[in-house]
């Protein structure tokens, strides 16, 4: 048996399993500033024009990470949720992020018919990319959130909203910096991107999908519209070979294993970070044919990218094709 790893699942929070990029065209022509710090194992950068100071929204972003870390990191035994997965059942917690966020992630879970599920990180354990081990089955139907807080049917069920808190963690921050006066600028957290305002030279700020496999051409630029938000899910960088299979991170519930096929990654384009960083695990979970198909019908803007015999291929669904160059 052959196995070779590209990359092992280590941080806090969050986890980059394929990412968006700024083509070098974000940096001609006017002059951007560029701030940057370290946030849930991976970085976040933001990117304006000099005259908008954005290093000074550097101790704001940087305090509200580590509050969010705090709170969601499976990977912290002190965290809300690490405390949640270690209580029995009938002991909700009361946290309110932790009910925030799974709040969210129960939503998409029903919307894609368990495609994106919360409960699945001791199978994420289990082929060797997660913190959270000794679980029991998932089943997110047996989480429930209400006005106590999130609760459990089952002592051996366990969280892990990484798939969805980076993208609710770069939200906070983009509503923080409006509410600042801070427009004009492009956020990123972890290859996830939020655009508020346009680049200094006028237009929509640009992004470049990397490719799914290293060193391959650039598959796809796009324009990010004020306020929203664009994020990638795929095998590039969390993943490993074994007998020529590529095991990846992301997990097909209905076959408690690595997704199987030719996608390789799914871009989604969405009006809030915490949608997009979603729908990117969902879709990317649900397969090959299911994924676009569910893309479809949702109306989801989504770039999904294969790995195919006679070279690679894409499709588009919902809006999509309006947002690439």
């Amino acid at each position: 048996m052959t196995r070779s790893f590209t990359q092992t699942r280590r941080g806090a929070l969050g986890l980059l399993g394929a990412s968006l990029a700024l083509p070098a065209a974000a940096f001609a022509g006017p002059p951007v500033e560029v701030v940057s710090g370290a946030a849930f194992g991976s970085s976040w950068r933001a990117v304006a024009a000099p005259a908008l100071r954005s290093a000074d929204l550097r101790p704001l972003f940087e305090a509200l990470f580590a509050e969010i870390d705090a709170a969601l990191s499976p990977w912290r035994p002190e965290s809300a949720i690490s405390r949640f997965n270690a209580a029995e059942a009938g002991e909700p917690n009361a946290d309110p992020a932790l009910i925030e966020v799974t709040r969210a992630a129960m939503r998409l879970a029903r919307l894609s018919d368990g495609a994106f599920d919360p409960t699945v990180g001791p199978l994420v354990a289990q082929w060797g990319f997660g913190p959270i081990r000794g679980g029991g089955v998932p089943g997110w139907r047996d989480i429930s959130v209400g006005a106590s807080g999130v609760g459990k049917t089952r002592g051996d069920l366990t969280l892990d909203l990484c798939g969805i808190a980076k993208g609710w963690a770069l939200d906070r921050v983009a509503q923080h910096a409006r509410a600042l006066g801070r427009t004009d600028l492009l956020l990123e957290l972890g290859g996830e991107f939020i655009a508020l305002g346009r680049h200094p030279d006028g237009r929509d700020w640009h992004l470049a999908v990397e490719p799914p496999v290293p060193g391959g051409p650039i598959p796809a630029r796009l324009r990010v519209p004020d306020g929203h938000a664009v994020a990638t899910s795929g095998t590039r960088a969390q993943g490993y070979v074994v007998d020529g299979r590529l095991y990846s991170h992301l997990i097909d519930p209905k076959t408690q294993s690595p997704v199987d096929g030719a996608l390789r990654s799914v871009t989604v384009a969405a009006e809030d970070a915490m949608s997009a960083d979603g729908w990117a695990t969902a879709l990317f979970a649900a397969g090959d044919v299911a994924g676009p198909e569910l893309a479809a019908s949702r109306g989801i803007a989504a770039l999904f990218l294969f790995e195919e015999s006679g070279g690679p291929g894409r499709v588009t669904t919902g809006h999509m094709p309006e947002l690439l160059l």
